[in-house]
C-alpha cells in the first residue's frame, strides 16, 4: 500500500505544516504502508487559463509539471493534502494545482482512493483549511478520513496533541483502505456529484471527447 502526502507550504524544512504531515506519515507507517511526499512548492504549476483543452483532448496546453505530479497521486492508494493557511485559505501554491484539477473532478479520477488532510496556522483557522481540503478531496471522488490542524499559537499542549492526532490520522487511512470502508454521508454526496458530472459530460459530449470516452470506457454512460 502507498500513501502520498501533497504538502503546499512554500517553507520546505521549515514549514510546520510538514513537520505535521511527517507525524501522519509516521503513523502510516506504523501501520506497514509505504509513504511518498511531494513538496509542491518544488514543482512550475501554471495557472489554469480556462480553455477546456483538458476536457476535449485529456491534454492541458500548459507545458509544466502539473501532469507528473497528478499522475504519482493516481499511482497511490491514499493521499495526505497539506496547507498551512495563508489568509484564510490555503497556500496560492495548492490554489493553483487544484485549478488545474478540473479535468479529474470532471472524470472522478480519485474514485476508489482514500485521504486525509492537515493544516496549520499561526493564529486562526487551522481546521476550517484542512476541512476545505477534505471537500476538495471528496468533490475528486476520495473518501475522506478525517483531518488534522493546529493553531501554533495555542502552544506547546496544544501541538503535542495535533502530534498524535495526526499519526492515530495516519493510521485510520491505512485502516479504511484495507478495509475497504464505507462512509454513507460520503457515498451520497459522492452520488450527487456523479450524477452532476454525468449530466455535464452528457451535454457536452460533441465537443468535450476525451471527457465522453473516458465515461464510456468507466461503464458509467
Amino acid at each position: 500500500m502507498q500513501i502520498i502526502a501533497l504538502n503546499g507550504s512554500p517553507r520546505k524544512e521549515n514549514s510546520t505544516t510538514k513537520k505535521l504531515v511527517d507525524e501522519v506519515l509516521f503513523g502510516v507507517r506504523t501501520a506497514g504502508a509505504e509513504t511518498s511526499y511531494i513538496d509542491l512548492c518544488q514543482y512550475t504549476i501554471g495557472y489554469c487559463t480556462g480553455c477546456g483543452s483538458c476536457y476535449i483532448s485529456g491534454n492541458c496546453v500548459i507545458d509544466d509539471d502539473y501532469p507528473e505530479i497528478l499522475k504519482r497521486i493516481l499511482s497511490a492508494d491514499g493521499i495526505v493534502f497539506a496547507s498551512p493557511n495563508y489568509i484564510n485559505q490555503v497556500t496560492a501554491q495548492v490554489k493553483t494545482f487544484l485549478d488545474r484539477s478540473a479535468d479529474a473532478i470532471h472524470c472522478q479520477r480519485f474514485s476508489g482512493m482514500y485521504g486525509c488532510s492537515v493544516s496549520t496556522a499561526g493564529g486562526s483557522g487551522a481546521l476550517e483549511v484542512a476541512a476545505y481540503l477534505n471537500r476538495t478531496l471528496g468533490i475528486l471522488g476520495a473518501d475522506t478520513v478525517g483531518g488534522v490542524g493546529v493553531v501554533m499559537a495555542e502552544g506547546e499542549e496544544a501541538w503535542n496533541r495535533a502530534v498524535q492526532e495526526a499519526r492515530k490520522l495516519g493510521k485510520d487511512l491505512v485502516d479504511a483502505i484495507q478495509v475497504r470502508r464505507k462512509f454513507p454521508e460520503q457515498e451520497a454526496v459522492h452520488h450527487e456529484m456523479h450524477e452532476r458530472m454525468k449530466a455535464l459530460i452528457l451535454s457536452n459530449k460533441d465537443v468535450w471527447k476525451h471527457e465522453y470516452r473516458y465515461w464510456q470506457d468507466k461503464g458509467w454512460l
